[in-house]
């Protein structure tokens, strides 16, 4: 791969996107004796989070008024209890703004007079509150966090005397229930409840607390509701956000980087749901549940949880495409673009949206990073057929052609997009190596490559083009307005137009304070395509935009006025926190900034770009290829010291590398 040699202009470039992407103010602070994020600024304010488990989600939309007292409303989503039409919105929703300290009572009155005093977040929420009660000053502690195998969201409320005198608390016996109508529910009426557990009067005296917990839930008629003890709840959605933090860690001197990218191997990892079809992973957002897309799953992150060996993760990739690979068909007639319902039905209201390129680029990369020969087996014929597929969706000038593209209409893409034809590119490469994995023959590993480097050519004389005055690519014949996906030949490889796509990406015509705008003149943007073009500059080279560009990004989402992952779109869906995306942010730093190419079950190419600045990075307990190892890159004066070890063998390999030049790593 060829890296860009003119980059002196990128170094002032990045500052400008770092001064660009610098939200007006930075309302969050990094707490440095945890992994959590503190609310440095308590001025009145107003977000919202989704948080993840098994069985249901959350989405807190959360705000602190102008008096400083804290609100929110829980949007309850249980994507098992299905309701009619059982579609792909069709899991059971409900929203509570129950103000559950306005139940309390102290020496026989309200509390009043609230002033937060800190928020945390950290795959749960914190709100330490203190009300200034005529009776005695108290303060009030509030731990939200959904479960991570039941149907429930844990609310842990703690009180505490901070006053000299004795105060007696007052804890409701409360039980809210709500049926849903039966003709409206797969399962009939469902049921959905609020419960008060710890209830009484309660004696504190000066320095003294007493917790309580309040329990959402939904079932069926058929089902009892559960109480089960919420700090063991915790107590495992701790462990589940420890096992995360254990594997694929992130160091390096920028503490923001580090934090964004942890953040991220949460929400991209918590969003998977035990469904009646396996476990499914679901971008979320109030809306996308229970179901499996050829975009946001097969190919944004499935290919990641390799990388991080999360068991469920790796789980729901498998079956993902093992449910794509039901619908493989003698006559290459479309795969849906979604399996929805818990894989009872399908969506493809959009066509062919590019599907078949997406589940090969995607499952051709998982395998290789998961490195089990038994997967491999499973998912080949489901390759072979969607590359087949795309070989003949062919038009006469080589490219391939569809309906839509992953914006399903939203924007025009022509009858052939760019992005289509990219992923069926590297997916060829991809396959080309698994040929040689699973002992497919010579030939049909020479014809991907040959067919591979076909398209390359075919890619380049039929989009690449001038526009808007950038040596770069149109998205679609006609195709006059720059596009963020410009950014896709980067991605794989094909960078004969690095340096104009790179400049156009940058330029004022698509780069907004919050990333990319999906075109040239429009308002509206989507993270997918900006996290995409992080990676493309990294892999194409430009160390110093890349970094730059990724930095900003960060600030903005951990620490400025929505955080802390990354989001879908906007203006629509209100920047939701659909987790997918935080799959495609791990993706930029370990495709993009270390350049990781899997190459087999056993190896990969690795080029590293350590911005300038920097004397080293790493990447600890990566899991991919079977393995369990390290990567660390060490600046040696003009080169690089690239080590890797084995926690296995505890065996330390060391390589020299220079700049721009791809090393082969063999485990």
């Amino acid at each position: 791969m060829n890296s860009i040699t003119t980059l002196r202009p990128a170094l002032s470039v990045a500052l400008l996107l770092l001064v660009q992407l610098l939200p007006a103010a930075v309302r969050w602070d990094i707490d440095p004796a945890s992994n959590a994020i503190l609310l440095r600024d308590l001025s009145p304010h107003s977000d919202h989070i989704e948080m993840s488990g098994e069985q249901m989600s959350a989405v807190l939309r959360w705000d602190i008024d102008g008096s400083g007292a804290f609100r929110c409303e829980r949007s309850l989503v249980f994507p098992m209890l299905r309701t009619i039409p059982n579609d792909t919105h069709a899991s059971l929703r409900h929203r509570t703004a129950l103000d559950v300290v306005s139940l309390l009572s102290v020496n026989g009155r309200s509390l009043e007079g609230e002033c937060v005093q800190a928020v945390t977040l950290d795959g749960y929420m914190r709100v330490s509150s203190r009300f200034s009660h005529a009776g005695g000053s108290v303060s009030v502690q509030r731990t939200l966090f959904p479960s991570t195998d039941l149907p429930l969201l844990g609310e842990i409320y703690t009180l505490a005397n901070l006053s000299d005198r004795p105060l007696i608390l007052y804890v409701p016996s409360f039980s809210q229930s709500f049926t849903t109508l039966e003709e409206k529910g797969v399962y009939g009426s469902y049921i959905i409840s609020t419960d008060i557990r710890g209830s009484g009067t309660f004696t504190l005296n000066p320095g003294e607390s007493r917790s309580f917990d309040v329990i959402f839930q939904a079932r069926t008629q058929t089902e009892q509701p559960v109480y089960p003890d919420l700090r063991e709840e915790f107590d495992k959605r701790l462990s589940m956000i420890g096992l995360l933090d254990s594997n694929l860690v992130l160091q390096t001197p920028d503490p923001v980087l580090d934090r964004e990218f942890r953040f991220a191997k949460i929400r991209a990892s918590e969003s998977i749901f035990k469904t009646a079809g396996g476990y499914m992973h679901a971008p979320g957002g109030e809306a996308y549940y229970a179901a499996i897309w050829a975009n946001d799953q097969a190919e944004y992150v499935n290919p990641f949880f390799p990388f991080l060996g999360y068991w469920k993760g790796n789980g729901s990739a498998l079956n993902s495409y093992l449910h794509f690979k039901r619908f493989i068909n003698p006559d290459y007639k479309p795969v849906p673009s979604s399996i929805i319902a818990e894989g009872t039905d399908i969506w493809d209201g959009a066509g062919d949206r590019g599907d078949a390129a997406m589940i090969a680029y995607g499952a051709s990369r998982y395998l290789l990073a998961r490195g089990s020969r038994a997967e491999a087996e499973q998912l080949w014929p489901l390759i072979e057929w969607c590359l087949e597929y795309c070989d003949r969706a062919l038009n006469t000038e080589g490219v391939v052609a569809s309906d839509t593209d992953e914006l399903e209409g939203r924007f025009p893409s022509g009858s052939a997009n760019l992005c289509t034809s990219c992923l069926y590119y590297d997916a060829l490469l991809s396959a080309r190596m698994l040929c040689r994995e699973l002992g497919s023959g010579a030939a049909k590993a020479a014809e991907y490559a040959r067919k591979a480097c076909a398209l390359a050519r075919n890619i380049e004389k039929y989009f690449g083009a001038e526009v808007g005055g950038f040596h770069t690519y149109r998205y679609y014949d006609g195709n006059t307005l720059l596009r963020s996906w410009i950014c896709m030949p980067l991605i794989v490889g094909l960078q004969s137009r690095a340096e104009g796509t790179i400049a156009a990406l940058t330029s004022p015509a698509l780069m907004t304070d919050d990333g990319l705008l999906t075109q040239e003149g429009s308002t509206t943007f989507w993270d997918r395509s900006t996290l995409y073009a992080i990676r493309g500059i990294f892999y194409a080279g430009d160390t110093a935009t890349a970094y730059g560009f990724i930095h900003g990004y960060c600030v903005r989402r951990l620490l400025g006025d929505h955080v802390p992952y990354p989001i879908e779109a906007w203006p629509e869906g209100s920047q939701r926190h659909l987790s997918a995306e935080s799959g495609l942010f791990c993706r930029a730093i370990t495709e993009g900034m270390f350049g990781i190419r899997p190459r087999s079950f056993k190896s990969f190419d690795l080029t590293p770009r350590l911005p300038e600045g920097w004397d080293r990075m790493a990447l600890r307990h990566v899991r991919a290829f079977g393995s369990d190892f390290d990567i660390e890159v060490v600046r040696k004066g003009d080169s690089l010291q690239v080590m890797t070890t084995d926690h296995s063998s505890s065996a330390t390999s060391v390589i020299d590398a220079s700049e721009g030049r791809a090393i082969t790593i063999k485990l």
